[in-house]
């Protein structure tokens, strides 16, 4: 999907899918997170405009322009850069991006994310289940839990927990495209 589509795609989400994000999900996610938050991948700000404390990042312009229009905090990727310095955030949240990263770019997005999060730091990525995945067109690469799990462990992350969204139930994924994991990692 080229970009202004990819843009005009997150525009048309449904309004029951904020509301969600906004009164359910977001609270959740963002108690397990800490200090400044960058969202990497940010889109067109949902995370960024429910969390005051955060940054978010993007490669596409649109989403950029979009989100600084409305008046969040919205930087360009680019090439493969995060324009910040190392160890700037104490928490990263990368929230359904990483199946949109080709499996040949995932161990540089990662460096480059664990570059600018603190030791310590809190690391958190949903990806989509298994119908959410086949849903969408610009996904290149499926994660299981467990292969999201012993991906960050080789960059030198460890697990702390994991959430299933809307409701703890795992075999809703093959069923519901909005369901989601969420794995909590800390930086070592």
């Amino acid at each position: 999907m080229e970009k202004k589509e990819y843009f005009e795609y997150l525009e048309k989400r449904s309004t029951l899918g904020a509301l969600y994000r906004h009164w359910l999900l977001y609270p959740k996610l963002c108690s397990l997170l800490q200090g400044k938050i960058l969202d990497y991948g940010c889109g067109i700000g949902d995370f960024l405009r429910h969390e005051n404390n955060s940054i978010g990042v993007d490669i596409n312009q649109y989403n950029i322009d979009y989100c600084n229009s409305q008046g969040l905090n919205a930087k360009l990727i680019e090439p493969n850069i995060i324009p910040f310095k190392n160890n700037s955030f104490t928490s990263v949240i990368m929230d359904n991006v990483i199946e949109h990263i080709s499996p040949n770019n995932v161990d540089d997005v990662l460096y480059e994310i664990l570059r600018v999060l603190k030791p310590k730091g809190k690391f958190l990525i949903g990806i989509p289940g298994i119908k959410g995945y086949k849903s969408d067109d610009d996904h290149k690469c499926f994660y299981s839990e467990q292969d999201l799990i012993n991906l960050l462990e080789a960059h030198n992350c460890k697990n702390i927990k994991s959430i299933h969204a809307p409701i703890p139930a795992l075999w809703l994924q093959n069923y519901l495209s909005q369901y989601c994991i969420y794995v909590l990692f800390e930086h070592n």
